[in-house]
């Protein structure tokens, strides 16, 4: 477990006591990753898992403990002695017992527990980096959502107004009533790409409040970033590097070179089945009786006796328990090998899909960034043509819904590129921000 490791667990640990009565006025990335990384479920089940294996670990390290236990009996005799009377006898002892040797299994278990309580440590981090990576895909589509709303409400002011001056030059006999039914047209889907864009919003504000564990009737206001394009454009590290880096910070792998620590200890303590058991033994007892007529305190002194042995115990024959466990136990060392190489290759994709789709959503920016200055002076263009009488109405919507696609089309790749960069620095332990 690195140093980092163990300070971001603290760190959510702690968030965890104080962070259910704490909900900012005002809600940034950095806002809601801290409080979703306080009170999201998962999280918590993450720790309970977590707080389970640091028991399993110290049950674990109490076995190189010697054991004791006390014992005391009491009995009662119903048959009658030559005195007529009944007569009862009581018995005390202690003992206790070591484990001198036993081929290492148990300081293999521990160890092995140890790497499991680690284990349990990486699933923390890594469903708190799953966490991260869907609060910021979620921030980021609630601010297209918002753009995209703003683009649309502009928009039915500009059609609203070429409505009226359409009805107003239809009423002075300088426009045919087609040409107004097709601006009416334009209204009416502006009206409806508004309101399913409204609705997008609300959905994605309501996956975040779900994200953030908030009751349903709980505010919450976003902080809307502006994104610049030094943000959309913001320089990448080498695919290579930034694959070499996850490899050496993402909870998932560390995990998995963990599992194959603990699966080589495991074949380990396998073996130690071959090897012989040498325990350490001890006792002390003593009793009364009421035949005896001495004191109490005589009685426990005379009968008191004391016991020590050792118990060498050495395997000869166990039905091949031993030999099939120890071949389970390297056939699952094997396979857990394969699990990491499988875990190493899954990074590998995901990290070249994101770094195409970061690098694909950066020159498709440029692009319709071009593309939207070229459409906006154009369509100034028709639209002053327009006024003038030089071109029709199926020509000005036309072009102003082609300044419109092209538009869409910017905001998209505006924050695929920006979450695309982010999640990139997610996959190398680095902060995010869409900023």
């Amino acid at each position: 477990m690195t140093l980092k490791s163990i300070a971001l667990l603290s760190l959510f640990m702690g968030a965890s006591l104080v962070g259910a009565q704490e909900r900012p006025a005002q809600w940034d990335l950095n806002a809601c990753i801290t409080y979703a990384l306080a009170n999201n479920l998962q999280l918590q089940k993450a720790r309970l898992t977590y707080e389970s294996t640091q028991a399993d670990s110290r049950q674990a390290k109490a076995q190189l403990l010697p054991s004791l236990s006390a014992s005391v009996g009491q009995q009662l005799n119903t048959g009658l002695t030559s005195s007529g009377t009944a007569t009862y006898t009581g018995s005390y002892g202690l003992s206790s017992g070591l484990v001198l040797f036993d081929g290492g299994k148990t300081l293999n278990t521990i160890k092995e527990q140890v790497l499991y309580e680690k284990m349990a440590n990486c699933s923390i981090l890594a469903t708190a980096k799953s966490l991260q990576m869907s609060l910021l895909q979620t921030y980021a589509t609630i601010l297209y959502a918002e753009e995209a709303v703003h683009v649309y409400e502009q928009t039915i002011e500009k059609s609203t107004y070429q409505l009226e001056r359409g009805r107003a030059l239809l009423a002075a006999g300088s426009l045919a009533e087609p040409d107004v039914a097709l601006l009416e047209s334009q209204l009416s889907t502006d009206t409806y790409q508004l309101v399913a864009a409204r609705n997008t919003l609300a959905a994605t504000r309501l996956e975040m409040k779900q994200l953030l564990e908030l009751e349903p009737g709980e505010n919450m206001v976003l902080v809307s970033p502006k994104v610049d394009e030094a943000s959309v454009l913001t320089p990448l590290a080498s695919l290579t590097s930034i694959y070499m880096t996850a490899l050496e910070v993402m909870p998932g792998i560390q995990s998995s070179k963990l599992g194959v620590e603990a699966a080589q200890l495991n074949t380990a303590s396998a073996k130690a089945g071959y090897l012989p058991v040498l325990n350490l033994n001890g006792s002390l007892s003593t009793g009364n009786g009421s035949v005896n007529q001495a004191s109490l305190t005589s009685q426990l002194n005379d009968g008191l006796s004391a016991g020590v042995g050792l118990t060498l115990s050495v395997p000869i024959f166990s039905k091949r328990q031993t030999k099939t466990a120890v071949e389970k136990a390297r056939l699952n060392e094997q396979s857990v090998r394969l699990d990491l190489q499988e875990a190493e290759k899954s990074l590998l994709k995901e990290i070249e899909s994101v770094y195409q789709e970061a690098l694909s959503a950066q020159s498709q920016y440029l692009a319709a960034t071009n593309q939207v200055k070229a459409m906006q002076t154009s369509y100034n263009l028709i639209e002053q043509q327009y006024e003038l009488g030089m071109k029709n109405t199926l020509d000005l919507l036309t072009e102003k819904n082609n300044l419109l696609s092209a538009t869409q089309q910017q905001m998209q790749y505006k924050y695929l590129s920006v979450v695309a960069a982010q999640v990139l620095n997610l996959y190398q332990d680095k902060p995010v921000s869409l900023q």
